[in-house]
């Protein structure tokens, strides 16, 4: 539902008269002289980014894996053994058909008896339930982030944030033409998205590696607020 701002320029007219300038009506974007954000990774191919992420992954203790469309199904299987199998959670998101993954979730793991359970906006709290007891959360990143090893999720009705949350596993498909350098590109790529009219996400989640925390004494904690491990499946989609 979209939302209606009531006697704004009024409002803001007012604040102005009281602060003695006139309102503005219009805002121009500026122009910086200098921006030393570009120049980060600015002549990286994909293939370049895929090894800068290679790399900030073992550093955020994260497991990468490269696959291809072909291999996904298997990668993915493996990934799933790995971590125990048992029971995974997942978005309802058609990407997972075009990945060629149904066969998989359908009737490869109900056969190695792993539980499967997608998310369905019409049962709020079985959501929850199933989210909290899965081993599992399977989910795809719409952004990279490959200075930062940062996948940037978006949620909405079929794609609930306790997927990538909850489970004590995560693993986050990632399409190698969502790369980028880094923030920057990132925040960009929203802002054209917003400024052309797309609906966005009313939760966008940026996520690093599994959850880590410390305390005061800088002691590291991994899963305080999350999955105590992560594998970013790179998938070569291009």
């Amino acid at each position: 539902m979209t939302g209606t701002i009531q006697n704004r320029d009024v409002f803001l007219s007012k604040i102005a008269k009281q602060l003695g300038h006139a309102p503005k009506t219009e805002l121009a974007r500026p122009t910086w002289q200098h921006q030393p954000q570009d120049r980060v990774l600015k002549d990286a191919t994909r293939d370049d980014l895929v090894e800068v992420l290679a790399e900030q992954c073992k550093n955020i203790n994260t497991t990468l894996v490269k696959t291809t469309t072909t291999k996904l199904s298997d990668d993915l299987h493996q990934v799933v053994e790995n971590y125990g199998g048992h029971s995974v959670i997942t978005w309802k998101d058609e990407r997972f058909q075009s990945y060629g993954l149904s066969t998989l979730m359908a009737e490869q793991w109900p056969q190695a008896n792993i539980q499967l359970y997608e998310w369905d906006s019409e049962q709020p709290e079985e959501n929850i339930q199933q989210a909290e007891k899965a081993n599992i959360g399977i989910t795809i990143s719409e952004i990279t982030l490959a200075e930062s090893g940062t996948a940037v999720l978006f949620s909405n009705k079929d794609k609930g944030r306790s997927v990538s949350f909850l489970p004590e596993k995560s693993i986050i498909l990632i399409p190698k033409s969502t790369i980028v350098p880094r923030m920057t590109q990132a925040a960009r790529i929203i802002s054209e998205k917003i400024r052309h009219g797309e609906q966005i996400a009313s939760c966008i989640n940026f996520i690093t590696g599994p959850s880590n925390s410390a305390d005061i004494e800088m002691i590291p904690v991994v899963g305080v607020h999350g999955p105590i491990k992560a594998t970013y499946i790179v998938i070569e989609d291009q």
